[in-house]
């Protein structure tokens, strides 16, 4: 086995069982922990394939800002651990059922599946020539310039479900206080205050 391959192995074997140990861990730190070794994992495997470019915008996004983000937000929020095991295995009976006809699914998809042959001809067609053009500039000719509608398209479903997540998870509480602007501007100031004469000894 040539060191090329040893460190591909080592990669991918350490980014499949991190990955594993984000679904499994106890502690939503160590999940996010995890996480971050899983990225760091695959940005090794984006070197090796020589996308340098895609490894260091994972690194610096992903690690150095979503993962971070993560982390601050779970430790940071007050959440109830003992709860959500609780549900957790409430459910677990259909987690389990679904869990088994994905591997089936995946299963009966890596039994039946044929390459053709014109399919690594095809892969290289839609790139440039890395020998002429490096892989920062090809990626960005293929992005901003040959699927730039596409590009577009992802965006705007991006924005759509975002949207969709701030909808859908604001709700007015009515246990919290909220400040109102207008009435706050229109109120009348011979309204907005009250002199009391309090009497020596005497409490309001």
């Amino acid at each position: 086995m040539t060191v090329a391959a040893f460190v591909f192995y080592l990669f991918a074997i350490v980014t499949v069982a991190s990955g594993v140990l984000v679904t499994i861990a106890r502690n939503p730190v160590h999940s996010v922990l995890w996480l971050i070794l899983a990225f760091l994992s695959a940005a090794g495997l984006f070197v090796m394939a020589g996308a340098e470019f895609v490894a260091m915008l994972l690194i610096i996004v992903y690690v150095g800002a979503v993962a971070v983000l993560f982390l601050f937000v779970v430790m940071m929020l007050d959440v109830d651990f003992s709860q959500l095991r609780a549900e957790m295995v409430r459910y677990m009976p259909l987690a389990i059922l679904i869990g088994v006809v994905l591997l089936v699914e995946f299963g009966m998809l890596y039994g039946n599946w044929h390459s053709a042959p014109q399919a690594e001809a095809l892969r290289q067609a839609v790139t440039p020539d890395l020998a002429q053009v490096q892989n920062t500039k090809a990626l960005g000719l293929l992005l901003y310039d040959r699927y730039v509608f596409l590009f577009m398209l992802a965006a705007l479903v991006l924005l759509v479900a975002m949207i969709g997540a701030i909808l859908l998870t604001l709700r007015h509480r009515r246990d919290v206080k909220r400040q109102n602007v207008l009435a706050q501007m229109w109120r009348d100031p011979a309204k907005a205050m009250e002199l009391k004469d309090v009497k020596p000894g005497q409490g309001l």
